[in-house]
């Protein structure tokens, strides 16, 4: 069976992967928001607010990968992508290996024996690494970043 478009069309390779880059964008820009938001209310979340950077930067990692058609495995691991996404391009390694430290927020800090409540300074740079990510993978992805 082929894979269909919402019009019962069915879709090349290529369009299956642009459907595919363009949503683990989308979802990417949804945890983007929810931390921009979280970040501006009374009671910063710091652990909730950097899960979602994390998961925002994780995302727009997977999306490159897709469109390079570069095979991972479930992580959350954010150098284990980069290194992939490296495979393709070794600026991400240059440009990006800061922001492994979204890793810990991604599993660690959300359960009891490792919880940990990040300060709200450690929050704003998570914040700053998912947005450094996403205009690098974007801009690599010749995708512009005027939203």
């Amino acid at each position: 069976m082929q894979p269909t478009n919402m019009a019962g069309f069915f879709m090349d390779k290529n369009e299956i992967v642009k459907h595919l880059v363009e949503q683990w964008i989308k979802i990417a820009e949804r945890d983007l928001l929810t931390a921009k938001q979280g970040l501006k209310a009374d009671e910063v979340i710091t652990d909730t607010v950097c899960f979602h950077c994390q998961q925002a930067a994780e995302k727009y990692l997977k999306a490159f990968l897709v469109k390079k058609q570069i095979e991972f495995t479930k992580t959350h691991n954010i150098m284990s992508l980069l290194n992939l996404c490296a495979s393709d391009d070794n600026s991400f390694k240059e440009e990006l290996s800061e922001a492994d430290n979204l890793t810990d927020y991604a599993v660690e800090i959300r359960y009891p024996d490792d919880w940990y409540e990040p300060t709200i300074e450690e929050t704003k740079l998570a914040y700053e690494s998912a947005l450094k990510i996403k205009s690098f993978v974007l801009k690599k992805l010749g995708i512009s970043t005027e939203t």
